[in-house]
């Protein structure tokens, strides 16, 4: 039995602009600076309060931290789908592996009320039997207890399950659970493959079936 497991932001969706948007209306609520864009993406993965914390520095205080997280979250819901959209080659990807009856699942580090509006809102809800995030378990990624959980839903065989991501955050949460790894180069944090190596690259989502087929 198969299973595949994708992470959301930088994999299926694009939403770093909404994402750095809030990042941003955040800061001048709290009366600071604008950060680059490109700042703001490298803070993404792990979590909405990781992010925060770390885009309001390391002089916040638990108050703040606590009053820049709230607003983070009131903004970013009412605005995360005002750029937010699926990569090219997703939908053709899940497609192939809908057809083949492959099981598959969303396993992200965003609050999982989120992650189940933005895939509802762009249509990609129908593909996948669960979806799992951040606060759905007491761990994160890359921590596996929810590929453990995933992979007792679905009946999978752990030498036949997937991560798929676009960070070394999935590539780890996939060598702790014991199952395989693939990283996409397109996505928010490309990069951190570099150093923590999936069992496959890819350079779109079309590429994945025939691995998983196989």
């Amino acid at each position: 039995m198969r299973l595949v497991i994708f992470d959301l932001d930088g994999t299926l969706v694009d939403s770093k602009q909404d994402l750095c948007n809030a990042v941003n209306a955040t800061r001048t609520w709290m009366n600071l600076p604008a950060l680059p864009e490109e700042l703001v993406a490298s803070y993404v993965g792990n979590g909405a309060p990781v992010l925060i914390r770390r885009a309001m520095g390391p002089g916040a205080t638990p108050a703040q931290l606590e009053e820049a997280l709230a607003y983070f979250l009131g903004y970013y819901r009412e605005h995360m789908l005002d750029y937010t959209r699926d990569y090219p080659g997703v939908r053709a990807g899940l497609d192939v592996l809908h057809s083949a009856s492959v099981p598959m699942a969303v396993l992200t580090n965003k609050p999982v009320r989120f992650s189940k509006d933005i895939l509802a809102g762009l249509g990609l809800d129908r593909y996948f039997f669960q979806v799992y995030g951040g606060n759905s378990f007491e761990d994160k990624k890359p921590h596996p207890v929810g590929v453990d959980a995933l992979l007792a839903e679905s009946g999978a065989d752990r030498a036949h399950a997937w991560m798929v991501g676009d960070s070394a955050v999935d590539v780890l949460t996939a060598r702790n659970a014991g199952i395989r790894s693939a990283g996409v180069t397109y996505g928010i944090k490309p990069e951190s493959l570099d150093e923590t190596a999936p069992d496959l690259l890819l350079d779109s989502l079309v590429e994945l079936p025939p691995h998983v087929l196989r």
